[in-house]
């Protein structure tokens, strides 16, 4: 399972692997509205992505890395609340994190650690043979989490299987 933290919308991505490929079993965006105090959001996005990893029971919590530019030490240290609290939601139901750095997961899934939004969309939809573009980009990042994670354990970007639909509303624009 693939997550990309964020304040007003975080993405997340399950994807499950078989002897015929890897398939996407659930796909979204926990979101926030804009009105809210900070610890109201941090609670929704726990709350949120709680229930998604206890029912989907994921072996490996892929979460973006921290990182920012030093021009936004704010924006560093709110992205930081968010992933603090996604971990304390892995923690506490005992799945195994990993932190993959923006730039080594576009790597992985275009070949560019400098790809754009588009090119990382292009390049889920291509791995995991969706009819679609993963919408909106924090779930196409999501999903991308999960394929590097994915290739992490096994060795390799995993290959779609034969007839992978994108069954999941949230997964359409």
């Amino acid at each position: 399972m693939g997550v990309d933290p964020g304040l007003m919308a975080t993405g997340f991505g399950v994807l499950e692997t078989s002897p015929g490929g890897v398939a996407v079993v659930d796909a979204g965006v926990v979101t926030t509205a804009a009105g809210q105090s900070l610890e109201a959001r941090l609670h929704a996005i726990y709350g949120g992505i709680y229930r998604i990893i206890e029912g989907q029971a994921p072996a490996l919590l892929i979460v973006e890395d921290l990182y920012t530019e030093y021009k936004f030490p704010r924006t560093a240290v709110l992205m930081g609340h968010a992933r603090g609290i996604i971990y304390l939601a892995a923690r506490q139901l005992g799945v195994t994190l990993l932190a993959l750095t923006p730039s080594e997961v576009k790597r992985a899934v275009t070949g560019n650690g400098a790809a754009g939004k588009a090119q990382v969309q292009r390049a889920v939809q291509t791995l995991l043979g969706l009819e679609n573009l993963p919408r909106p980009s924090h779930v196409a990042d999501a999903l991308a989490l999960a394929i590097t994670g994915m290739a992490r354990v096994v060795g390799r970007v995993p290959a779609p299987r034969a007839a992978v639909t994108t069954g999941s509303s949230r997964l359409s624009s």
